[in-house]
This record gives C-alpha cells, sequence and structure tokens, in this order.
C-alpha cells in the first residue's frame, strides 16, 4: 500500500513497542545467520591477496580505531570454531550480554542505536535556550507537553470527549444516538473528516502521491486501508491470534466504559460490549476483504488509472458517492475537482468485497468503528487509566508492556518534527565530512553494481544498458537536508509555521500534528514533485530506496558506529554501510523496482528474454526461501514469496560490498590493523557485516506468534509503496553452514574435511557467474530465513 509523502513532517506515527520504523524498517526476524555464513562462505572462497593486518605493522591506535577493536572482540566469541558455528564466533559476545528489554518487543543493534540517539535528542531537547530558531522552539515546547503528565492526568479525558463532538458523537459513549444523529448521518462526510482533519484513512484509503507513471506528477490515490491491528492475519487466523483479538476486544469495551462513565452514562455492560463485538465484527469483515501482501508485489497489476465516472459506475458502493467524498477531503485544502479529474485505484478487490460489507453493517456499527479508530490512535495522549486499558493488548501483540515516558515522548517529537529535531542531531553528533565519504563509498557500490550487470549472462545487451543507465541515474541523500543548519534559510521555520503548540495541551498539539501533516500531503495534488525533498529526518536508523524517485537515502542516523565511521578501518565500513548501501541499490531491480525506469516512471524496459529470465530465477529464490523453516515458529516455513525483494537485496548487497572492498584494496587503498585482533581484513569485513546484525530471542516469539513474513534483515513494505526501508528486526536463527569450493581456504578459518554437502538450485539474480563466492552466497542465505516501513516495513 503506498503510503503519502508525509513522513518529513507532522504525522504521527505508533508508540515505541511495536512502531512502525521505517526500516533497514516493523515486519520479520533479523536473519543473522546470513551475515554469519556468508561471511565464512566469501571468507573461503577469495583471498585475492589481502594481507593480514599482522603482517603489515601499520596498527591504528586512534581513540575511534581503539573503540572499535574493544566492540569486536566485546562481541565474539573466540571459543566458537568459526567455520562450524561462525554465528556464536562473531556475535556469542554480544549475545550473551543482552536481552530484550521489558519495553521493547524486539531488540538488536538498530535499537541499540536509536537508544543512544534517543538519549542524545532527550539532552538536545531538554536543554533550553533563547537562540533557537522558531521551528525548533516549537519541537521542544512539543516535547515539555508530552513530558508534562501532572497536566495530562488532571485533564484526563476531557479533551478526547471534546472531539467526540466534532466526529458526529461515538454512540456506544452516547444515550440516543441511533435517534439523534444517525438519521443525518453521511458515510461520505465522516470519512472525509476523518481523512482531512485527522489523517485518518479508515475503510477508504484516499492520499496524494507521486504519479506511478509520471513520476513529476501527483494524483490522488485510492486504496484498501490499514486495520485497527497491525496485520490482516491478527483477525482470522488461530493459536495466538486468538489471544490478541480477545486482549483487542477488550481493550474496545474498557476505553467504552471509562468514557461512558466520564459523562455520567449508566454502565451498560451488556450494550458495549455487543456494540464493540459488532466493531470486531466489521473489522474482521473488512480484513477479509484486504488483499495480502502477497497478492499486492505487482504495482504493474495493481495500477488502474480511470475518471470519477468510471469510478463510480465501477464502484457504487450502494450509493456511495465518489465525487462528494473526495471533494469533501480536498476542500480542506481549498482544491477543487476538475471534471476531467482522474484517480489510481489500487485496491479493486477491496473495492469490490466493500460493497457487501456496506450494506450489511449499520449506520450505529459504521460510526462505532470509525471513531474506535481515531479512540486508539488517541489513548497514547490521554491519561494513565486508558494505557493500563491497553496493558493486555499490547502484552498479547508484542510481547511486552512497559512503556519510558521521556523515550515516547523523544520519538514522538522525532516523527512528528522530522526536520526540526534533526538539525539538533546533526549539529550534535554527525561530523558533515562524513557526507563526503559516504558519497564515495556509493560510488565504488554502484560502479562494481553496473560492471556485475555487464557480466550477467541472462540478461540481454539493450536490457542491460537500460540497467546500467537506471544505476547510474541514482540520486542518494545522505545524511540531511543542508537547508536545516543554514540559518539564513527560512524554509525550516516555514515548514511548521502553521503550528502553535502550549505546553499544557498536549492532546490538541497532537490534533495539531495530524491535520497538518493530512494537509501537507492534499496539498500536493496541485504540484509538481519536488524530486529533492527529503521525505524522512536525519535522526533516523534506517536507509531507504524509492522506486518513483529512484532514489537511496541514508540519514545522519545510521551513518554511526558499527555500520560507519571516518575513525574506523575501511573494512568495516564496506562490511557496514557498505553492505546496507548495496543493498538499497539492488532494491531498484528486485521484483518492484524493477518496474521503473531511471526516471521513476512505472515503464517495461525489460526485454521478454531478460524478464523471463528474472522471473525464473526469482522464482527459485522463492522455493529456495520457502523451502527452510525455524524450530523455534513452531518449524513455520517462510514465505519466500513474500520476502523475494528483501532476498534479492540481500544477496546483492553483500556481494557488492565485498567486491567494492576488493577493488579498493587491489587500486591501492591501504586499511589499517586494529589493535589486539589477529584478524585478516577480509575476516574483519565479514564480522562487521555479521555484528551490525545482533539480535536475541524478541518477545514476539514468547506469545506464539507466527512466522507470517521474514524480511531479511529488512522490513518489508508492500508493492507501490513510496519508499522501501529497511530495518533490522530481532532474530536467533541458528544453523549450521556448508561451504563448496574445495580450494578455497583462509588461514585461521581451515573446514575440517567431510562429505560434501547436496547440490541445490541456484538462487542468484545479480550475479555475474557461477563460483564458490556465488554457491554459498546464493544458499546460504536461505538459512537465514527461517517486515517494519513498513516497515514491514525495513518500512516505511
Amino acid at each position: 500500500m503506498r503510503k503519502p509523502e508525509s513522513r518529513a513532517g507532522t504525522v504521527e506515527t505508533a508508540g515505541r513497542a511495536g512502531q512502525k520504523h521505517r526500516g533497514f524498517l516493523e515486519g520479520g526476524l533479523l536473519l543473522l545467520v546470513t551475515g554469519a555464513l556468508v561471511a565464512l562462505g566469501l571468507l573461503y572462497a577469495d583471498r585475492r591477496d589481502i594481507q593480514k593486518p599482522k603482517d603489515t605493522g601499520e596498527t591504528c591506535t586512534t581513540p575511534g580505531c581503539v573503540m572499535a577493536a574493544a566492540r569486536i572482540l566485546q562481541n565474539m566469541d573466540p571459543s566458537k570454531e568459526p567455520c562450524v558455528d561462525f554465528y556464536q564466533y562473531a556475535c556469542g559476545g554480544w549475545l550473551q550480554r543482552h536481552v530484550v528489554p521489558e519495553t521493547n518487543s524486539r531488540y538488536s543493534v538498530f535499537d541499540i542505536l536509536r537508544d543512544e540517539l534517543e538519549i542524545i535528542l532527550k539532552g538536545l531537547l531538554e536543554n533550553s535556550t533563547t537562540k533557537d530558531r522558531p521551528a525548533v522552539q516549537k519541537a521542544k515546547m512539543l516535547y515539555r507537553s508530552c513530558m508534562n503528565e501532572s497536566e495530562i492526568e488532571k485533564r484526563d479525558s476531557q479533551p478526547l470527549l471534546d472531539i467526540l463532538e466534532v466526529v458526529g458523537g461515538w454512540p456506544v459513549a452516547m444515550d440516543k444516538w441511533t435517534e439523534s444523529i444517525g438519521p443525518r448521518w453521511e458515510l461520505e462526510q465522516q470519512l472525509a473528516v476523518m481523512n482531512a482533519r485527522f489523517n485518518r484513512r479508515v475503510l477508504i484509503d484516499l492520499f496524494i502521491w507521486n504519479d506511478d507513471q509520471d513520476s513529476s506528477q501527483h494524483i490522488i490515490y485510492i486504496d484498501q486501508p490499514t486495520l485497527g491491528m497491525p496485520s490482516r492475519e491478527h483477525y482470522f487466523s488461530a493459536g495466538s491470534d486468538q489471544k490478541v483479538r480477545e486482549a483487542y476486544l477488550q481493550l474496545m469495551v474498557s476505553v467504552a466504559t471509562m468514557l461512558r462513565a466520564d459523562m455520567n452514562l449508566p454502565k451498560n455492560s451488556d450494550l458495549v460490549r455487543e456494540d464493540m463485538a459488532q466493531v470486531l465484527e466489521l473489522e474482521t469483515q473488512l480484513a477479509n476483504a484486504t488483499a495480502p501482501p502477497e497478492e499486492r508485489h505487482d504495482v504493474t497489476a495493481l495500477y488502474h488509472r480511470m475518471d470519477l465516472e468510471q469510478l463510480q459506475s465501477k464502484f457504487g458502493l450502494k450509493g456511495f458517492n465518489w465525487t462528494l467524498f473526495i471533494q469533501s477531503v480536498l476542500s480542506s485544502v481549498k482544491i477543487k475537482l476538475l471534471p476531467d479529474e482522474e484517480v489510481v485505484v489500487y485496491g479493486i478487490p477491496y473495492l469490490q468485497n466493500l460493497e457487501d460489507i456496506i450494506n450489511v453493517y449499520s449506520s450505529r456499527t459504521m460510526q462505532n468503528y470509525l471513531v474506535w479508530r481515531l479512540v486508539l490512535d488517541r489513548i497514547s495522549s490521554l491519561s494513565q487509566r486508558f494505557k493500563d486499558a491497553r496493558a493486555n493488548y499490547r502484552k498479547a501483540l508484542y510481547g511486552t508492556t512497559v512503556e519510558v515516558r521521556w523515550r515516547e515522548c523523544v520519538s514522538y517529537v522525532n516523527s512528528n518534527m522530522e526536520s526540526a529535531v534533526g538539525s539538533l542531531y546533526v549539529k550534535e553528533a554527525f561530523p558533515g565530512d562524513s557526507k563526503n565519504m559516504v558519497g564515495e563509498l556509493i560510488d565504488k557500490l554502484r560502479a562494481v553494481f553496473v560492471e556485475t550487470l555487464d557480466e550477467l549472462s541472462w540478461m540481454d545487451e539493450s536490457s542491460k544498458k537500460k540497467a546500467q543507465e537506471k544505476a547510474m541515474s541514482i540520486r542518494e541523500q545522505i545524511g540531511y537536508p543542508d537547508y536545516i543548519l543554514e540559518e539564513g534559510n527560512k524554509h525550516l521555520d516555514e515548514e511548521y509555521s502553521d503550528l502553535n503548540f502550549s505546553e499544557h495541551l498536549y492532546f490538541e498539539n497532537g490534533l495539531q500534528n495530524l491535520k497538518a501533516g493530512a494537509q501537507r500531503s492534499l496539498k500536493k495534488l496541485r504540484e509538481k514533485v519536488d524530486q529533492d525533498l527529503w521525505i524522512i529526518g536525519p535522526a533516523v536508523v534506517n536507509a531507504f530506496y524509492s522506486p518513483n524517485r529512484n532514489q537511496i537515502v541514508f540519514p545522519a542516523g545510521i551513518l554511526q558506529p558499527p555500520f560507519f565511521s571516518k575513525e574506523q578501518p575501511q573494512a568495516l565500513n564496506f562490511g557496514g554501510i557498505g553492505m546496507v548501501i548495496g543493498h538499497e541499490i539492488t532494491h531498484g531491480f528486485d521484483d518492484n523496482g524493477r518496474n521503473f525506469d531511471k526516471n521513476g516512471n512505472m515503464m517495461d524496459w525489460w526485454s521478454n528474454f531478460s524478464a523471463q529470465h528474472f522471473r525464473k530465477r526469482s522464482e527459485c529464490m522463492v522455493y529456495q526461501y520457502g523451502n527452510y523453516s525455524w524450530d523455534l515458529a513452531d518449524d513455520q516455513n517462510v514465505n519466500g514469496f513474500s520476502t523475494l525483494g528483501e532476498n534479492i537485496a540481500d544477496n546483492g548487497g553483500v556481494r557488492q560490498a565485498y567486491k567494492a572492498y576488493l577493488k579498493w584494496v587491489a587500486e591501492g587503498g591501504k586499511d589499517q590493523q586494529l589493535p589486539g585482533l589477529e584478524l585478516t581484513y577480509e575476516q574483519l569485513f565479514f564480522i562487521s557485516y555479521a555484528q551490525v546484525r545482533d539480535s536475541p530471542l524478541p518477545h514476539w516469539l514468547e506469545t506464539g506468534s507466527p512466522l507470517t513474513s521474514l524480511a531479511s534483515p529488512h522490513e518489508r513494505t508492500p508493492p507501490g509503496t513510496p519508499w522501501r526501508a529497511s530495518q533490522a528486526e530481532p532474530e536467533l536463527v541458528r544453523q549450521e553452514g556448508f561451504l563448496e569450493g574445495k580450494d578455497a581456504s583462509v588461514p585461521g578459518l581451515e573446514r575440517d574435511p567431510g562429505p560434501e554437502p547436496p547440490p541445490r538450485p541456484p538462487a542468484r539474480v545479480y550475479t555475474a557467474h557461477r563460483s564458490p563466492v556465488d554457491t554459498v552466497i546464493g544458499l546460504l542465505p536461505a538459512l537465514q530465513s527461517a517486515s517494519s516501513s513498513d516497515v514491514h516495513e525495513l518500512q516505511t
């Protein structure tokens, strides 16, 4: 599902546990075995005459090198045999020192970096100074209002009760709604209010985004909506999902009961439970009407362009007036529909199913559902008793109940004022010259990818040429946009000019954010696409690829150790952020990215020959990954189809990074020895690759949640999502690797002789030729596949 261009503005996001981080993602397990096994395979496969540090005597003793050496030694378990269990060898020390905190549903290196980033932001947001520019002042005001718990407790539910009147009331928390408001109720107007004023796209997802077929223009999209619970599977799967549904229903009942009491209405438990049971039944029907992610991979099949008359004719929805609905949404930003206005419909199967659902349920149930979605979103802004009511649901869903207030507030402010908060973070923690170093790494990885394309036997010359043109046209954004540090540039302050926060009105501040985010997105309909726009903030530990923009983004938050540091050896940088860069570049040519040309337009630029071979190789990878399971997830098999894009990117990313490092050394690059480590540079590369993926067992496995999808190690985002976000997710997959290639070995990591593994079909897409390196990279990543943007989305 495509999301609007609103992430750099004032759009609210979910709470900390289970939050939708865009990410390197929200949506799978962090697959450490890939790092371990691929590393080991490559170490065996290709020495390329890289010198061992101990032979060079070039020991680096700068603080950055000493800290890197200490980190690596701490995270390793040298008592383990690397060729038997490289995972424990590279990461055993880290796993012994870390468990998933009660405040998190998962915990990985990514989460540790986010924790450290949030500590920095906490200090910056709490540092009051009169020298702050207006945008920063507003960010600090928003943070203080979030931390003002005494005022939030004092106001209790009153702010929520006030807005219930604005949205036409919540029938379950009212007397005589059916008689008083019901006769005047219009679905079109209610959906428009939820969309334009509260940025809640319920029942029908209407939003503005780049036109897939013309990336320079914006267009209206109509799609299936998100649901109250994170996954459609929660609504009808057995096992642990039954407990999640029960906790979800109890949350509905508890909140409605509390609000009735606050309005001095009779408790009426039977009515409340009956109403909320109807809401859950309705939402279950909606979930069943939506298409699962694996059916939404092909963006070319999703895209259906039509005018309003065709929209009304195809999807009448029992008298639903599409023109009234869309115009009501756009009127909030003073935009009038054109006589020949066109829309793009993504969710055709959903809209076909929706007609029967609308016909079955009463206006009372529909209104109860619409308002419940707003109430559910606003619980985080209410007093503690409402959060206590949510605790059992969070426990069933994420395996955790504990919430740390200051972290919630830091995350909330950073998510809603990314540019303002990012300006503080960059000044504090991101050296400006790091931009140039990362840019050089991108150039090296891109060059290797282009060279690899030229060597592919399954792609013909015309497709190679266009693929190379696309690769060379990929635009990068590194660290932060320059304007956020330019005191004379007013763009940052203008970005938040409509916001006027109060330290005592946290709930209302949140409503301002919702409205501002919605309007910022809707206004773009009549605007040209700004290809230079940053739609993610600097203080984010993620990496991104946008097919509509053919653009990769590496915020300052991820350009930190262990991924990157100008003070650490290049072997670590190539194995860390280099792998991420290669991953994101490859996304431009995966099962979704391949549908877009160098300008970000959806176009079939592949020859029939090349497209056929791509599909064949992709099917092989789907089959291979789908044959792996994980005993800790009840031996469920991986969904190889859902994870295809991430698996293609993973396979390509590490290979490109390794080849780029070898090329850098061959061209005269001089790396440094770390003190106390008797490791070759190539071993450092793969240990770096493995250690950026450390993660213990996540809480959600303790709840018995099903292994519905894995996105190694990135959040899976549905096709057409504007930003593919790579996000780390926790994982503890243990499988022994095996190697092919009798002649490949590395001193210190020799493999004991034994029977060769049985042959398996190759699972390679962007690989030039079959070699021991390719064999191991092609086969062993499958063992990792036992998300969050959407993140799940690496997602968003």
